[in-house]
C-alpha cells in the first residue's frame, strides 16, 4: 500500500458488542503510540500529518469510530472520543487533533439528511470530512432548492487529506424581519480553495489551513440547521436511530477535542516523572526526586490531569445516558458542558505550564519533548472552545436567569 493511502475495503471488522468494539478500538490506538512518537519530530517539519500515519490511522479504522455501524463504522458511545484523544495525544498532541477533529465529522454526517450520507459515504465510506465552525466568517443566501455560500474560514484541521468540508455560515435573508440563521454546509472540495497558512507554534503537525469559497452552491439535502443538532431527533434520525446521533452538538463541541489537551498533559507529567526518577541536580548532585518541590509539582499536575479526566468523561457519559432517555438537556446543563469543558482543558494547561517551568534549562532544549508539548498546550487552550472568559460568562449569564448569549446551544 503507497503511503497516505486508504485501505481497499474501508470496513475494518469492529466486534458486535459496543464494549468489544471500545476495546478494539483502544487496542488499535494502543498499538500505534510507538511509531506516532517516532514521526512526532517530521510531522512538525511537515506541518501536517505524514502519509503513513494518515494511512495507520484508516488502517486502524479509528476515523470511523463515531461512524454508523450501517455503513461500516464502530458506532461507539461519544466517550470515545475523549478516550482515543487522550491515548494518541500522550504520542503526539497533533495526531490526536486531526483524529478526533475527523472522526467527529462522521458522527455529525449521521445527523444529516440520508441523501447526504448516501453521497458521502456511498462513494467512500473511509472519505474525510474537514470543518470550520467559524459561522462569522460565510455569508449565505437562500435561493431555490439550496444555498449560495462565500467566505473565508480559517483553522480547517487535516483539510489537505480531505473530500469534503463541513463550513458554518450566517444565513441572510432579505427581509430583515427574517433575522439571520446558524448553518451549516457540507462542500465537495472542488468548491473550496484551501490557502497554505499554516505556521504557527503549536499543534504545527495538524494542517489546518483556511479555505476560501467565492460563490458555491449547496443544495438544501448538503445542509443542516444549528437549531437541528440542539439534541433530540435530527433528519439523520430515522435511519441511524442510536442516541449517539441526538446528541447535541454544539454544547458538547468542547469535548471532540478535549481529550488532546488530556493526553498531552498525561505524556508531559508521565516524562517528568520519569526523567525526576534518575536525573542528578546540577548545583548540588542531589537526587531530583528527594526533592519535596519535585513529589508536590508530580502530586499537583495528577491531581489537575486525573481531576481534568474525570470532568471530561463524567460529561460525555451522562450526555449519552439523557439521550438514551430521550432527554434533551436545558439550557443550564448546555452551558455547564460549555463551562466544564473549557475547565477541564484549562486544567491541562496549567499542569504542563507547571511541569515545563520546573524542568529548569531542560525544557528549553528542541531535542526533547517538553517544549513540544508546552507548545502544544498552549495552542490546545488557544480554542474558543476553551476560552474560560467566554464560556464562564454565558454559564453565569444562565445561572443569573439571563439568557444565553452563544446562539449555537
Amino acid at each position: 500500500m503507497a503511503p497516505g493511502q486508504k485501505p481497499s475495503i474501508g470496513q475494518p471488522a469492529w466486534p458486535d458488542s459496543g464494549e468489544h468494539a471500545y476495546a478494539t478500538m483502544i487496542a488499535r490506538a494502543r498499538a500505534l503510540l510507538p511509531q506516532l512518537r517516532e514521526r512526532a519530530a517530521r510531522t512538525e517539519e511537515l506541518r501536517h500529518l505524514p502519509p503513513e500515519t494518515e494511512r495507520d490511522l484508516h488502517d486502524a479504522g479509528l476515523f470511523r469510530m463515531l461512524q454508523p455501524r450501517r455503513v461500516g463504522g464502530a458506532e461507539l458511545d461519544y466517550v470515545a472520543l475523549i478516550d482515543c484523544a487522550d491515548l494518541l495525544g500522550q504520542a503526539d498532541a497533533s495526531v490526536a487533533w486531526n483524529l478526533a477533529n475527523l472522526a467527529s465529522h462522521h458522527w455529525m454526517l449521521g445527523m444529516f439528511e440520508q441523501k447526504a450520507q448516501d453521497l458521502v459515504w456511498g462513494r467512500d465510506p473511509d472519505a474525510l470530512i474537514a470543518s470550520s465552525f467559524i459561522f462569522p466568517a460565510g455569508r449565505a443566501t437562500r435561493v431555490e432548492g439550496g444555498y449560495r455560500l462565500h467566505g473565508s474560514w480559517p483553522f480547517s484541521s487535516g483539510v489537505a487529506s480531505c473530500e469534503w468540508n463541513m463550513l458554518a455560515s450566517v444565513v441572510y435573508s432579505e427581509d430583515e424581519a427574517d433575522g439571520i440563521e446558524y448553518r451549516i454546509f457540507l462542500l465537495p472540495k472542488g468548491d473550496y480553495r484551501v490557502l497554505d497558512t499554516w505556521n504557527v507554534a503549536g499543534l504545527r503537525g495538524t494542517g489546518s489551513c483556511d479555505v476560501e469559497v467565492r460563490d458555491a452552491f449547496a443544495p438544501d439535502h448538503m445542509t443542516i440547521a444549528v437549531g437541528e443538532l440542539a439534541g433530540g431527533k435530527t433528519p439523520g434520525s430515522r435511519i441511524n436511530p442510536n442516541p449517539l446521533y441526538a446528541l447535541p452538538v454544539f454544547s458538547l463541541f468542547p469535548y471532540v477535542l478535549s481529550g488532546v489537551a488530556l493526553g498531552n498533559a498525561q505524556a508531559c507529567l508521565d516524562d517528568y516523572a520519569e526523567v525526576a526518577r534518575h536525573r542528578i541536580s546540577t548545583y548540588n548532585r542531589a537526587k531530583l526526586s528527594d526533592f519535596q518541590s519535585t513529589q508536590i509539582k508530580i502530586a499537583e499536575a495528577s491531581a489537575k490531569i486525573d481531576a481534568a479526566r474525570l470532568i471530561m468523561r463524567s460529561a460525555c457519559i451522562v450526555a449519552m445516558e439523557d439521550a438514551r432517555r430521550g432527554h434533551i438537556p436545558d439550557m443550564a446543563t448546555k452551558t455547564r458542558y460549555r463551562r466544564d469543558g473549557a475547565f477541564s482543558v484549562n486544567l491541562c494547561t496549567e499542569a504542563v505550564s507547571m511541569l515545563f517551568a520546573a524542568s529548569g534549562a531542560r525544557g528549553l532544549f528542541t531535542t526533547g519533548v517538553l517544549q513540544r508539548q508546552f507548545r502544544d498546550a498552549h495552542a490546545i487552550n488557544s480554542h474558543l472552545a476553551f476560552n474560560f472568559d467566554a464560556s464562564g460568562t454565558n454559564y453565569g449569564r444562565v445561572a443569573l436567569g439571563l439568557p444565553s448569549e452563544n446562539l449555537t446551544l
